[in-house]
């Protein structure tokens, strides 16, 4: 790695909504982190929406449904549920964050978060960017447990210890908002698609929020520095994508490497009438059912692991058309061109898979951590090393892979029509 010396500021990107809650005076969590796809929340929410009378109640506020996705959910279940995170309540010294901000607070002793992370709570007023006391009040979260919103690019303090000592922490954003910077989507209508355990496609709406009526997010996608002009997006998220693949490995034992997966899809012409549902804690958008569970449809005496892998890479391709119809119906905008990066995109097999569900051109760079990329253009717009989202831009990287759809028309449409069966069939089982 390079000397500390050379380093001028440091970016951080993470997993949103994941929730931590902390004493602010001893500096120590209070209890485990809850993750982004953590479903122990899931009565809650049920009782939450009967109370709020819809799950799209402060959506017009905040931009999300109320789902064990998103930060609040988690805080009021730790404050039901952990005798910790009460007795700090009534000291006066709890807090919470999500990791950027309890990375922040250990690095540098300072309580602050982004606008993209803290769009992810429920919280957040996304046309304000403060703290919605409506939700606050409805959530039962206090505005002096959460940590002040910054921009995504400004120095939010040095480093206190360690070979980083000195060296400011210059950028933040949650990693989907951070790959849509890295991978230069800066003009209304431009979107991406990240393929990692989960899978999420942000499309960039401009300066203004759309607020869907087909089952979409909206979420703020960057504000590069104090004074910059917010963008908007509109998100589309999968719960399951890669992590589909561990489980073929780790619970079923059909292939020993996620590098099988590849050679066994190839082994057959399609998926031979097998759906896989991968819907192991419910479907995200645009359906939103957290009473669906996984399920493989259409086994015959015929079908062979080749299908079963197919129909697992197939699945996450289907998930991300039915986002990107709901996209179109939204923003009124045809997208012509999907840009991917994530450790799922160096299958070959599955980015042409996705290319003929699509029936648009898919492209994905030469250097897929764009997560990473995000984060390192933020932090030197901070310090300033770039000046401006115009020298960003330049950054851009030029060595892509293009893929083209293979299938006709009519063979696209009866894969959708199975698949679209498939998913009735995973629904109300929890």
């Amino acid at each position: 790695g390079e000397a500390a010396s050379q380093i001028q500021g440091v970016g951080l990107t993470h997993p949103r909504e994941t929730t931590v809650a902390f004493d602010i005076e001893a500096g120590k969590e209070l209890t485990n982190a809850i993750i982004w796809n953590d479903v122990r929340t899931k009565p809650l929410v049920r009782q939450l929406i009967d109370e709020a009378g819809s799950a799209t109640r402060f959506a017009s506020i905040n931009g999300l449904p109320i789902t064990t996705y998103f930060s609040a959910v988690k805080m009021r279940w730790m404050l039901e549920n952990v005798p910790e995170v009460q007795a700090a309540r009534e000291r006066g010294t709890l807090r919470f964050g999500t990791i950027d901000t309890w990375l922040i607070y250990k690095m540098t002793g300072n309580y602050v978060t982004d606008v993209t992370n803290a769009s992810r709570t429920m919280l957040m007023d996304i046309k304000t960017f403060k703290w919605s006391q409506e939700c606050l009040d409805f959530f039962g979260v206090r505005e002096s447990e959460l940590p002040e919103i910054r921009s995504s690019a400004e120095v939010y303090g040095t480093i206190k210890d360690g070979r980083l000592e000195g060296i400011p922490i210059g950028g933040c954003l949650g990693d989907q908002q951070a790959a849509m910077v890295g991978q230069s989507c800066f003009d209304a209508g431009e979107a991406k698609n990240t393929y990692g355990t989960g899978c999420f496609m942000l499309f960039n709406t401009g300066e203004k929020p759309i607020f869907s009526k087909n089952g979409l997010l909206t979420t703020v996608g960057y504000q590069l520095g104090p004074d910059a002009t917010p963008k908007y997006a509109l998100e589309g998220s999968i719960a399951v994508a890669g992590s589909a693949i561990q489980w073929l490995r780790d619970k079923v034992g059909l292939i020993v490497s996620p590098a099988e997966m590849g050679f066994l899809s190839d082994t057959v012409d399609d998926n031979g009438g097998v759906y896989f549902v991968t819907a192991f804690s419910g479907l995200f958008a645009p359906y939103w059912r957290d009473d669906a569970r996984g399920c493989i449809v259409g086994l015959t005496q015929y079908a062979t692991r080749g299908h079963i892998a197919r129909a697992t890479l197939e699945s996450v391709c289907y998930q991300t058309r039915a986002i990107l119809e709901a996209m179109r119906k939204d923003s009124g905008t045809e997208l012509r061109r999907l840009r991917v990066d994530g450790g799922l995109t160096n299958s070959d097999q599955t980015m042409q898979i996705q290319a003929d569900i699509l029936d648009i051109e898919v492209v994905r760079p030469e250097m897929r951590e764009t997560t990473a990329l995000g984060a390192a253009l933020a932090a030197g717009l901070a310090v300033g090393v770039w000046k401006s989202e115009g020298e960003l831009r330049q950054v851009a990287q030029s060595n892509v892979t293009a893929f083209w759809s293979h299938i006709t028309e009519e063979k696209r449409m009866e894969m959708l029509k199975g698949w679209d069966k498939a998913v009735e069939r995973s629904l109300d089982w929890a």
